[in-house]
């Protein structure tokens, strides 16, 4: 009986790793998104130096003296929202089928992309707004999302992000959903990738470079490995991945946005400045992951989070044309010019879930799960 009884238990096959339950969902998480959306918009608002625009008609120094050094880190929400993107691919694609893997992922871009584009293209080309449209062709080739490889105009200015991310997305599917996510697959993905990365930069060839994106795969990993914490905040390979990407992510950061040198740039950061923010976004996900901001639970965070999306697509283009409005138009100062057009944009934000979002997304997840 006992003989029995370890033979079955040796010979038993291996059960495959399961993913652990569905938790609770990181509020503040969501909260981190929204921050990340308002550095960007920051940025674009007020953090482009000396460059003239045609929303305020002066330079957003001329506009914001004091706050236009510290607008300009904002462009580095980007680098902050990439970090949270492989936190949460990692997170909504562990034990589920590639079938559903995209549904989810294609449900969630698509409908208010869609609507971004087609409301910023309609509103561009109103005879009383001061900027020029893209032509009809550019305009319907950026419903696909693949305007930026094809080399065609971009309608929203920040849709070269979500470009990166559809290809996180393919790489990530491909080498860990497809297979079935597992904690050593996702550590090889991890492994893999940023050697690849590394490898793609030193052989400068262009298509290793779309590929693999060194330049932004570090934030990626970063979050994937961070995820990893989340599960096992002992693994030390998970923070091995985190370190890693954090050292070679901050690199690629100082490299491309500290431009002291050039005076036509949009503006000036120093290097510290740039590794802080940095190291804010890979910190602040790494205190979510490890369970420190659980105590943020408040409802209004999820709240924050459906908004981040839409407000990120439509906020810099419509903004501009708000900011126009405001400032020029009205004669607004600055700072209150500056709080509305937040407010406007948030409030499109909230239009957009309410009607676009919330009634399409699960109907495009459903249509898609279901298609064979």
């Amino acid at each position: 009986m006992t003989t029995m009884t370890v033979r079955q238990v040796t010979e038993a096959p291996r059960r495959p790793e399961r993913a652990q339950p569905r938790e609770s969902r990181l509020r503040a998480l969501d909260g981190l998104r929204l921050v990340a959306a308002l550095m960007v918009a920051a940025y674009h608002y007020g953090g482009r130096g000396g460059e003239v625009t045609a929303a305020w008609g002066t330079s957003a120094k001329e506009q914001f003296p004091t706050l236009s050094g510290y607008f300009a880190y904002g462009c580095l929400g980007v680098q902050v929202f990439f970090v949270i993107s492989g936190f949460v691919i990692c997170m909504s694609g562990w034990g589920r089928p590639l079938k559903s893997f995209f549904a989810s992922r294609a449900s969630r871009l698509l409908p208010a992309y869609w609507v971004a584009v087609v409301l910023v293209t309609a509103v561009f080309a109103l005879p009383v707004v001061a900027y020029k449209a893209v032509s009809p062709s550019d305009a319907l080739v950026n419903l696909t999302m693949l305007q930026q490889p094809l080399g065609v105009d971009r309608v929203l200015g920040v849709c070269w992000t979500l470009w990166a991310e559809v290809r996180f997305y393919a790489l990530f599917a491909l080498c860990v959903v497809l297979p079935g996510a597992s904690r050593r697959r996702v550590i090889m993905f991890c492994a893999g990738w940023t050697l690849a990365a590394a490898l793609a930069q030193a052989a400068r060839q262009p298509l290793l470079d779309v590929v693999l994106m060194p330049e932004y795969a570090p934030f990626f990993i970063g979050g994937v490995g961070l995820y990893l914490v989340h599960r096992d905040r002992r693994d030390v390979y998970a923070w091995g991945i985190v370190g890693v990407s954090f050292l070679i992510g901050q690199h690629y950061a100082v490299r491309s946005l500290w431009n002291a040198t050039d005076p036509n740039a949009f503006a000036h950061r120093t290097t510290f400045g740039i590794v802080a923010v940095v190291a804010f976004g890979f910190l602040a996900v790494a205190a979510i992951a490890l369970g420190w901001l659980n105590w943020a639970d408040w409802k209004w965070l999820t709240v924050a989070g459906a908004l981040t999306y839409p407000f990120y697509l439509v906020h810099e283009h419509l903004g501009w044309v708000v900011i126009h409005g405001l400032h020029i138009g009205l004669g607004l100062p600055s700072g209150e010019t500056f709080a509305l057009t937040v407010v406007a944009m948030l409030a499109l934000a909230w239009l957009m879930n309410r009607y676009v979002e919330k009634p399409l997304t699960p109907k495009l997840r459903s249509a898609l799960a279901k298609a064979h």
